[in-house]
Order: structure tokens, then sequence, then C-alpha cells
């Protein structure tokens, strides 16, 4: 999948849908969602997300808004 498109000034807006039965990215109406399958207790799904776009994309983000939230802002640091 390419994200570029979803990146503008170096932030992505992603929803996050944690304890789903696998981790996965799609692009639905325009937005991205990441289904996580960790549970959003104790910081595991955003510690998760944030492993997965390294793994995934080659890409180190950190949570620029919405830590407490289903909708983030990531940025992209490299």
């Amino acid at each position: 999948m390419d994200i570029q498109k979803h990146i503008f000034n170096h932030l992505l807006s992603i929803k996050v849908i944690p304890n789903a039965s696998q981790t996965k990215l799609i692009e639905e109406n325009n937005q991205l969602k990441l289904y996580l399958s960790a549970i959003p207790d104790k910081n595991k799904a955003n510690i998760q997300l944030l492993k997965f776009f390294k793994k995934e994309f080659k890409l180190k983000v950190e949570i620029k808004s919405g830590a407490r939230s289903r909708n983030k802002v990531l940025r992209i640091l490299e």
C-alpha cells in the first residue's frame, strides 16, 4: 500500500481499531485504518502502532495527537 498520498507536511492521520483479530492496514473512504491485535490498555496499542510503521514502512513515527483516541495524527520523523 502506498501511504505517501496520505502524508502531508510529515503528518499522517489514521484511525486505529484496537483488539482486532489481526494487524492490518487498509484504506477505506480515502482514510487509513489500522487494525491492531493489541488491546488499548497500558499503551499497548500505541506501542504496536509505532512498531508497525517501523517494520512495514521503515518509518519512525511519533504520536502527535490522539494518544488516547482512535483518531490519531502521526508525525513522520525519518
